[in-house]
């Protein structure tokens, strides 16, 4: 009988081992997760979770009882040692599992502040899986201060919940401005107009130079030497692809684990998908750290590991939630050299280079979101000087 074995049971791993079973495979299943607790969605964490609106159960991707139903072996709280690609085993600890084909999706880990600058300190936080997020939560009373570094999505998410709650914010972004790296000025100009009046603080470049406290955090220096009090700080720094298994087994690597179209890896029987892999991609390579791109790639690699040959070109689409404003993103604005702005029944960024469509940032405008999504599906452009228009019904564009 044969056997697939994946590593990490996170969005990507759990859409893998499904899609297994869907498609009818019958052989041996293994889902091998770090954590304790079944497959979980993550965005809701660092929101509808963090503010206490969501119970634990209901971020379980499938209830536990899926997987033994569907005869999918889980083992959770388990650390994998090492992969041995010659011999096609997973060392466990004390423990070896033989596989024909193995999956990793080891997914991603949060970039963490030096200790030497106070990062290790009690009170420095990270927000990346559900006991990161167990260990803040009581944090977050009433009046209290809290220091975010980082203004990226993750940072002004918690942000967000900090505000909500009642504390006192404070967000340091180290660029010229928030969502710097993600977003062009117009969204960056509305998401801190946003924040403002709900009272969050933003600091634009604006460095950290060390967090200050004996026993845990009490503040924190800025690079131009202000000093800021604070009961505790979250790092919103990015993250990096979990690679240590990937590297040690003798794998390519290229920002991530490097795959083929197909997400197989250099390693003809050992594949890759979610946040850790990169795949080819418009003459270049790609790693996307979405919900939307875990669940895509790993179901389409679950069919391709039983020969189905087909090629991953995913359409990119992104959220977050910021208070009652959903910001939805279709495609990647890489390479953008202008932005139009339309102002309907809500606002939305559309971003062209030249007069080719790469993406828009739909703020509160689901029907711009979809619109733009389909465009990108079918590969097609739309007049920019259209756009601004605010009486166009976008649903034309889709019948053009």
């Amino acid at each position: 009988m044969k056997t697939i074995a994946v590593i990490g049971a996170g969005q990507a791993g759990a859409a893998l081992v499904a899609k297994l079973r869907a498609l009818g495979f019958d052989g041996e299943l293994i889902l091998i997760g770090e954590e304790p607790v079944p497959p979980y969605q993550r965005p809701p964490l660092s929101k509808a979770y963090l503010l206490g609106d969501m119970a634990l159960e209901r971020l379980f991707l499938r209830p536990e009882s899926f997987y033994a139903d569907q005869n999918i072996s889980l083992r959770l709280n388990t650390q994998v040692q090492s992969i041995d690609p010659a011999q096609r085993e997973i060392i466990l600890d004390g423990a070896r599992i033989r596989y024909d084909a193995l999956a990793l999706t080891t997914g991603s880990t949060p970039r963490h502040l030096p200790p030497e600058i106070g990062g290790a300190l009690p009170g420095v936080h990270v927000v990346r899986g559900l006991a990161d997020v167990d260990a803040m939560a009581p944090e977050f009373q009433p009046g209290r201060r809290v220091v975010i570094i980082g203004g990226g999505y993750i940072g002004l998410e918690a942000a967000a919940v900090a505000a909500k709650k009642g504390l006192d914010v404070t967000v340091l972004e180290m660029a010229p401005r928030i969502l710097n790296r993600v977003a062009c000025a117009q969204t960056s100009d509305a998401i801190r107009a946003l924040h403002a009046a709900h009272g969050v603080r933003i600091l634009e470049a604006t460095g950290l130079a060390r967090i200050n406290g004996t026993d845990r955090v009490e503040g924190v220096t800025l690079s131009d030497g202000t000093q800021l009090d604070a009961d505790f700080v979250i790092a919103g720094i990015g993250i990096l692809p979990a690679t240590a298994l990937a590297e040690a087994a003798g794998l390519a690597l290229e920002n991530g684990i490097r795959t083929d179209a197909q997400g197989r890896t250099s390693d003809p029987h050992i594949w890759a998908a979610g946040d850790c892999a990169s795949f080819p991609w418009q003459g270049g390579r790609l790693r996307l750290e979405s919900v939307q791109n875990a669940i895509d790639q790993a179901e389409l690699v679950a069919e391709n590991m039983l020969g189905a040959g087909k090629t991953y070109a995913p359409v990119p689409w992104f959220w977050s939630d910021q208070y009652d404003l959903k910001l939805q993103i279709a495609g990647l604005n890489t390479g953008f050299d202008r932005v139009i702005t339309r102002e309907a029944e809500a606002r939305s960024h559309w971003y062209f280079k030249g007069d080719q469509f790469l993406a828009v940032d739909a703020l509160g405008d689901p029907r711009a979101f979809m619109v733009a999504k389909r465009l990108l599906e079918q590969g097609r452009s739309v007049d920019p000087e259209a756009l601004a228009d605010p009486a166009l019904d976008l649903k034309l564009l889709l019948k053009a």
